[in-house]
């Protein structure tokens, strides 16, 4: 009987291991994670909410639809962008995806 189960010998005491060698692989995997992903989406958020407050009119932009215009008032919570001569568009300031440099945008 003993060819289809092998059988069961006493083994000696072994050691658990210690705690911090059982997390270890976790602990590992959370600091991977914070420094290739937490870390630059908070930098990048952090760098968005800085471009977004110092909207100014005059700047040129390009909004997360692609829209590209010259803001010409801004407020709290909203920035006027014209987009072609006479016609502006009012969006949220959050939706600037990024600030043009000066002279990009030719409105005609």
């Amino acid at each position: 009987m003993d060819f289809f189960v092998q059988p069961a010998w006493a083994q000696a005491a072994q050691q658990q291991p210690d705690m911090l060698t059982s997390f270890l692989p976790l602990i590992l995997i959370f600091v991977v994670f914070y420094f290739l992903l937490i870390r630059p989406q908070t930098k990048r958020a952090k760098e968005h909410r800085a471009m977004v407050s110092a909207l100014q009119p005059g700047d040129e932009v390009i909004t997360g639809g692609g829209v590209v215009g010259k803001v010409t008032a801004t407020d709290d919570q909203f920035a006027t962008v014209e987009v072609a001569k006479g016609v502006e568009v009012r969006v949220q300031k959050g939706s600037v995806s990024a600030v043009l440099p000066k002279g990009t945008y030719k409105g005609d």
